[in-house]
């Protein structure tokens, strides 16, 4: 419920920034929240979608709205302790969004897949609906994360050389280490430099 939280609060913030309506925002902060895990429910045949099914998800969101909208400039100054949490959430999602695919059934591709999906879905659908390319593509180590999370999930699933249980808490810290340094360091994957822009300086 914390990175659930927290993710609420990122897409909240977004759609404040916006100057969307009270609907509006909190209609972002539950896509960010739920829309990962919902799509992977729906790829996956777990209907109806635990984001929709569970009424926890759609409090967690309101709440958030509520803090968001209520207490704006007191959100913006908690960027930290916000991205440390969304770190915790993308940690959570990405394994637990692997798991659930491998137990209802799927293989090591759909569950690193619907992993990824899972830890980063609502925000992409987030930029989306606010116009903008989804960060994701653009800048920071952030699916990397997921992926590398979820990877080590279905590798240690199909090995079964440790328990369940030390697999998914060695993937979570894997991830959660990997986000933490990356924002720490400021790490970027490399992007492609416009030759005729190079030329031009």
């Amino acid at each position: 419920m914390a990175g659930t939280f927290a993710f609420a609060i990122s897409g909240a913030t977004a759609a404040r920034k916006r100057n969307l309506d009270l609907f509006g925002i909190c209609a972002i902060a539950f896509i960010v929240a739920c829309g990962g895990g919902i799509i992977r429910d729906l790829c996956i045949g777990a209907t109806p979608p635990a984001g929709i099914s569970n009424w926890q998800y759609l409090i967690v969101a309101i709440i958030a709205t509520g803090l968001t909208v209520g207490l704006f400039s007191v959100v913006e100054r908690l960027n930290r302790p916000v991205l440390f949490f969304d770190a915790v959430g993308l940690s959570l999602f990405a394994v637990t969004g692997a798991e659930k695919a491998l137990h209802f059934g799927h293989n090591g591709e759909v569950a690193v897949l619907l992993g990824i999906t899972t830890a980063v879905g609502g925000g992409v659908m987030r930029d989306v609906l606010l116009t903008r390319v989804p960060v994701i593509l653009e800048k920071e180590i952030y699916a990397s994360a997921a992926l590398t999370a979820a990877a080590i999930v279905v590798l240690g699933n199909y090995l079964n050389w440790i328990s369940g249980d030390w697999v998914a808490i060695i993937a979570l810290i894997v991830c959660f280490t990997i986000r933490i340094l990356a924002l720490h360091y400021h790490w970027n994957l490399p992007t492609p430099v416009n030759r005729k822009n190079k030329l031009t300086k």
